[in-house]
């Protein structure tokens, strides 16, 4: 079994050494001994670190993400939980593809003053009903833009 060190890993994922130290904290990886003071892993490490990269592209939390592994650390992803996600993301590109051709309209519109054009009127009243307001998103200090739901900005 070839070991690769902490930095080569780094190297070929993108994934910072601080942010693998802080993975197998958390128990999504783990280290199969050291090599002086560099961790060294497994190369099955490479795939797990990918298919936390994809769950956290797709929304899901670390917390999300480590139960997905089972007790012997392979994947077991309840496909549910991917079900409510791609739902979750298709109603977002829903409400960004909106939002896009809004703002797309806006810029295009001829009329004297954008007050003046009923489409964008339209939009105002549509989104007095829908407000677009800050969101935290679960497990993340970034903010999103979500429609239709008041809350607290933060």
């Amino acid at each position: 079994m070839s070991l690769l060190d902490i930095g080569e890993i780094a190297r070929r994922t993108g994934v910072p050494p601080s942010t693998l130290r802080y993975y197998e904290e958390v128990g999504l990886i783990r280290s199969e001994g050291r090599r002086g003071l560099r961790r060294q892993y497994d190369g099955d490490v490479l795939l797990r670190l990918s298919l936390i990269g994809l769950g956290k592209a797709a929304g899901f939390s670390l917390g999300e993400i480590a139960g997905m592994f089972g007790s012997d650390g392979r994947p077991d992803i309840p496909r549910e939980q991917l079900h409510a996600k791609a739902d979750e993301l298709q109603r977002q590109i829903l409400g960004l593809r909106t939002l896009r051709d809004a703002l797309r309209h806006v810029a295009d519109c001829r009329a004297p003053s954008h007050l003046e054009c009923p489409s964008f009127r339209a939009l105002l009243k549509s989104s007095a009903r829908r407000p677009l307001v800050y969101r935290p998103s679960s497990g993340r200090s970034d903010r999103q833009l979500a429609p239709g739901r008041r809350g607290r900005a933060g």
